[in-house]
């Protein structure tokens, strides 16, 4: 069993909880359009409403869960997601300091994530704040973003937010350099029909019918912005289909099994999702890492009806995923080329340390995998 655990801020009274995120001074635009230097701390405004902010509230003296039985289609606690306006940097920095004022009451719980634009434009993850130093990003940025996520209690306690003061720290500044580009990691992992029409998912997106997403277990990639930052080439027996990930699950939520170093489980290889091995091994005794559910099936991905149905599956089994923000700003790999009969040519792809070649049996649709 793993005891490998992402750190969470413990449930406290209000109270002053510091989380690494370092700054440098900001810039930003002022009435005219020109630029105004700003101090090199400033306070995320958590009483403004923003339009892709999901079931918040602003209390009058804290930003907290607007409807505490608005779950999402994975969880059914409530949720609230608060992401807030990109700072842009005058000198790039590699690490950032916040400090957050949290109330979480009853089993509450309120996360900070904070996320940078390298020089090509490429954003990374969204990384847990740190509770003590700073909180690396994995390249200088110049530009920085922080958002919120929030869920209730078991008996409905909400959690709430009442300040984020990011600091500057000059003894961090690191030079602006652009990360290497590489092929993106591609993992085969099993997946299922997510479902759940009318039901919303983490980033607030409402889902309809043939709906076109997929979901993750880990929050770190969820996307909300259009166009998507975070996207996904899912190559099914049919055809491959590039979409945004959404959601948050479907077992996990803390699984970014395609990381390495990963946030939890990791004496496990990279690219194998933790509930592949609950699942095959009896990994974690057979549970997920959150929610003590045991694990039914080896699902490292949720499709969406439409890309369920697009890539070819007509009942849950394994998919080839590219995870495209690993790329570092490559160029993503274009989808297989179809066959005039209508079937994928074959294809190959690197993984860890080996090398698949796929292709479709014309007999019967499956893809194969040598």
């Amino acid at each position: 069993m793993s005891t490998h655990r992402r750190y969470r801020i413990p449930i406290a009274a209000l109270g002053t909880v510091l989380l690494a995120a370092t700054g440098l001074a900001t810039v930003t635009a002022g009435s005219a359009g020109a630029a105004t230097a700003t101090p090199a701390s400033w306070q995320e405004n958590v009483g403004q409403a923003h339009s892709t902010d999901v079931n918040t509230v602003w209390t009058g003296h804290a930003l907290s869960v607007r409807n505490i039985h608005a779950g999402t289609v994975h969880d059914t606690r409530g949720y609230a997601l608060d992401t807030f306006p990109v700072h842009t940097l005058s000198t790039a920095t590699d690490s950032l300091t916040v400090k957050a004022d949290l109330f979480q009451p009853n089993g509450s719980s309120a996360e900070v994530d904070v996320r940078g634009q390298a020089a090509n434009g490429m954003w990374s993850e969204w990384i847990p704040a740190a509770a003590t130093g700073a909180t690396r990003l994995p390249a200088p940025a110049k530009a920085v973003q922080t958002q919120v996520t929030m869920y209730t209690g078991a008996q409905g306690a909400a959690p709430s937010v009442t300040g984020i003061t990011i600091t500057a720290a000059p003894d961090m500044m690191a030079a602006t350099a652009t990360p290497a580009a590489s092929a993106p990691l591609s993992f085969k992992v099993f997946a299922t029909d997510e479902g759940d029409v009318g039901g919303q998912t983490t980033s607030g997106h409402i889902i309809q019918p043939n709906d076109h997403f997929v979901a993750l277990p880990s929050g770190r990639v969820v996307s909300w912005e259009s166009p998507t930052v975070y996207s996904v080439q899912v190559c099914g027996p049919a055809k491959c289909v590039t979409v945004p990930v959404l959601d948050k699950g479907p077992w996990n939520i803390n699984d970014n099994y395609w990381d390495s170093p990963r946030d939890e489980f990791t004496d496990l290889p990279q690219g194998k999702p933790e509930a592949q091995a609950a699942y095959e091994n009896g990994y974690n005794n057979g549970y997920d890492d959150y929610y003590g559910k045991k694990i039914v099936n080896p699902a490292g991905i949720d499709l969406a009806d439409g890309t369920f149905s697009d890539v070819g599956l007509t009942d849950n089994g394994y998919v080839t995923v590219t995870y495209l923000w690993t790329s570092g700003g490559a160029t993503p790999p274009p989808p297989p080329a179809q066959t005039p009969d209508g079937t994928a040519a074959s294809s190959t792809l690197v993984h860890d340390g080996y090398t698949s070649v796929y292709s479709v049996d014309a007999s019967n649709g499956h893809l194969q995998e040598t």
